[in-house]
């Protein structure tokens, strides 16, 4: 939330009034500064790219909750990962950490900071009779689900899968006790598991479709600003989106930075279990489901949703650009080339024009 305006939200504005905003300081535009107080509260509590927050999870083994919206308060509680907790408020606190001043308040807690924290929904669905040979794609509606590696038997947990990760779903199965489970395929080390049918949606063609067809491939492109850490889409100049991103960083075992240059968003996937490095190692990563995959380069820089961090706006990540899943499942169904929705992965020569920038 606050992390991106979509072409609704920047069409009262003229070309001139976005780039005097962007002058300004461009992640001014994440404070609203052009709105009066009363719309920019209104606008923290319902953004345009979906419900107002109502849970959260946490996604740090820490999370600290004070009695006011600043790290400088007075600490309440530590609270610690996959714990789930109500949002009765979303604040703009203290000047700092400048790059993300939203916190929110958890019901009967107090405030917590979002960057720590995961939006998520409790939606049950209902299980699906049959999907296609082909498989179908399946994205997670409820703060995790865990995953058996055989349905037989419980005392073997798989991974636990979180809210807005997507999966391709192989076979519908039950239980010994009728409950209905999905088969699903983990593309990276090419193995099956199993997760309870309800706690998943699955995606329809009209939800992934391109957007803007009539849009001229050529008329689209896309800068990412890695000092101002925003990726912004234009068509014909004109912006029709802007979101804060969480660029490639530097750790105690290297430099992860994303590199600057020119690129095509010409490889994409839905979904893409991503792994690296020595599990038990610092700065290894182990993340089934990363959502709306669109890779500029052969290494695997790309675009994706990112469901371990709420913190946009600075550089964290090993090269890639991590965004928001709502703004990631945007740039994948706006940018060239469509994929067809039975594919798990897709190539062509041509793509959107990325341009990388310091």
């Amino acid at each position: 939330m606050t992390d991106t305006l979509f072409a609704s939200d920047l069409a009262h504005l003229s070309r001139r009034e976005f780039l005097r905003w962007l002058g300004r300081g461009a992640l001014g535009l994440f404070a609203l500064p052009f709105l009066d107080p009363y719309t920019r509260r209104e606008r923290l509590n319902h953004p345009p790219d979906g419900p107002a927050v109502s849970r959260v999870r946490c996604v740090d083994d820490h999370v600290a909750v004070y009695d006011r919206p600043s790290f400088s308060a007075a600490l309440r509680q530590v609270y610690w990962r996959d714990l789930v907790f109500e949002v009765d408020e979303v604040v703009i606190g203290d000047e700092q950490p400048a790059h993300n001043r939203v916190w929110y308040h958890l019901k009967g807690k107090g405030f917590a900071h979002s960057g720590k924290l995961q939006p998520v929904e409790v939606r049950l669905n209902p299980p699906a009779a049959s999907v296609p040979p082909t498989g179908w794609l399946a994205e997670v509606t409820v703060p995790y689900t865990d995953t058996l590696r055989d349905l037989n038997r419980p005392d073997r947990p798989g991974y636990r899968l979180y809210y807005s990760t997507v999966h391709w779903v192989q076979k519908v199965l039950k239980d010994g006790e009728g409950a209905v489970w999905y088969q699903l395929w983990d593309d990276k080390f090419k193995r099956v598991y199993y997760a309870r049918a309800e706690h998943l949606h699955l995606l329809k063609p009209e939800e992934i479709a391109p957007l803007a067809e009539t849009v001229p491939p050529e008329a689209k492109r896309i800068e990412v600003w890695l000092k101002d850490q925003l990726v912004i889409a234009y068509e014909n100049d004109e912006p029709v989106l802007i979101t804060r991103a969480a660029t490639g960083g530097k750790f105690i075992d290297g430099d992860y930075s994303t590199p600057q240059g020119r690129y095509l968003t010409n490889r994409k996937r839905p979904s893409r279990h991503m792994a690296s490095g020595d599990l038990a190692a610092p700065n290894s990563y182990d993340l089934p489901g990363v959502p709306w995959v669109c890779y500029l380069t052969e290494s695997g820089i790309s675009f994706h949703g990112t469901y371990w961090h709420n913190d946009f706006g600075k550089p964290r990540s090993h090269g890639c650009i991590n965004l928001s899943p709502a703004a990631a499942r945007w740039i994948y169904r706006w940018t060239h080339p469509a994929v067809p929705f039975d594919q798990v992965t897709w190539w062509e020569d041509t793509g959107t024009s990325v341009v990388v920038r310091g």
